[in-house]
């Protein structure tokens, strides 16, 4: 057990390392091209900080634990409105772009009713996951599409004009290292999370459930964790929140589309008796909390408190047997 507690603890480092590095590669490179902050948000730097969910997810159903495929981007999704919007939404107040409210916040909350639709049967199929997959191919290219055609308020085109003065001199070979070098250090990294977190549930009889729940979401979410504080104190406000909800779409059509089409993922009925409902609940919550384009203080607050209560909630009702 003292192997696979290492095990868990350098994989999580090396998600860690390894999702800043990818993402800060990443931006870098979509800023020198002069993408938009809150289109750099929900695309590039939401991807790579998605990247852990996705290699743990694959690499959890080719070795046949379903649960923590589907655990971990169920619990990803919890742990990125409760968790991270929580704790940086309590940093300081969030402003947020009024994009988000009126189509990425509505369309993710549509996406994990859509998913939790696909799971009634007790699995999403590779049927599934193609009708997913094909739907982050065409939600990218959609935004795309209309970011080029959408002007940019007058503050954020001064500030684009800024950003690439400041990054006219970016060696764009480094960044495409810096980002190969940080997808490798994550592939190790989720192997060995996976492999530590498996064995140690194994063990000592916690569902592999609540560890893809728990332990995996939360390892896999630290780049978006990261990503979202150093936003916050830097006032890259488009990118945070960007980031939070273009990861959890992401999450939903991106990476379960393509775990399923490797692999069917079987759905646990703890997860649509509480889990996905849960993801849903949070996913709803965000909307009302944007509308008034703000993220306040007492806001974050409740998600924060939201989250706490869901894992204590999540851990006592495995334990008596759910």
């Amino acid at each position: 057990m003292l192997l696979d507690a290492v095990y868990i603890v350098l994989g999580l480092i090396g998600l860690f390392l390894g999702g800043n590095w990818l993402v800060q590669g990443a931006s870098r490179l979509a800023a020198s091209l002069g993408i938009s902050p809150i289109v750099i948000g929900l695309t590039v730097v939401a991807f790579g900080t998605s990247m852990p969910e996705l290699l743990v997810s694959l690499d959890a159903a080719l070795r046949g634990s379903s649960d923590i495929a589907m655990g971990n981007v169920v619990g990803s999704n919890i742990a990125n409105i409760g968790l991270i919007l929580g704790l940086t939404g309590l940093i300081l107040t969030i402003p947020i772009h009024i994009q988000l409210i009126k189509r990425e916040i509505p369309i993710m909350i549509a996406i994990s009713v859509l998913v939790y639709l696909l799971a009634l049967d007790g699995a999403i199929s590779r049927l599934d996951g193609l009708f997913l997959f094909a739907g982050i191919i065409i939600f990218s290219a959609v935004l795309i599409i209309l970011s080029r055609r959408e002007h940019l308020p007058p503050v954020e085109e001064h500030e684009l004009e800024e950003e690439e003065h400041i990054t006219g001199s970016i060696n764009r070979l480094v960044e495409i290292g810096r980002f190969l070098v940080g997808l490798a250090i994550l592939l190790v990294g989720a192997n060995l999370l996976v492999t530590g977190a498996v064995d140690i549930a194994r063990m000592v009889g916690v569902s592999e459930v609540v560890i893809g729940l728990t332990l995996v979401a939360f390892g896999t979410s630290l780049p978006e964790l990261v990503t979202a504080v150093i936003a916050a104190v830097k006032r890259h406000d488009d990118i945070l929140f960007g980031n939070v909800i273009g990861s959890n779409i992401f999450n939903l059509l991106g990476i379960l589309g393509a775990t399923a089409l490797v692999r069917p993922v079987q759905v646990a009925p703890s997860l649509l008796r509480f889990d996905l409902l849960v993801m849903i609940g949070f996913a709803v919550v965000v909307l009302p909390f944007a509308l008034n384009r703000l993220l306040h203080r007492w806001e974050a607050a409740v998600l924060l408190a939201g989250y706490g209560g869901f894992i204590t909630l999540t851990v006592l009702l495995t334990n008596g047997g759910g």
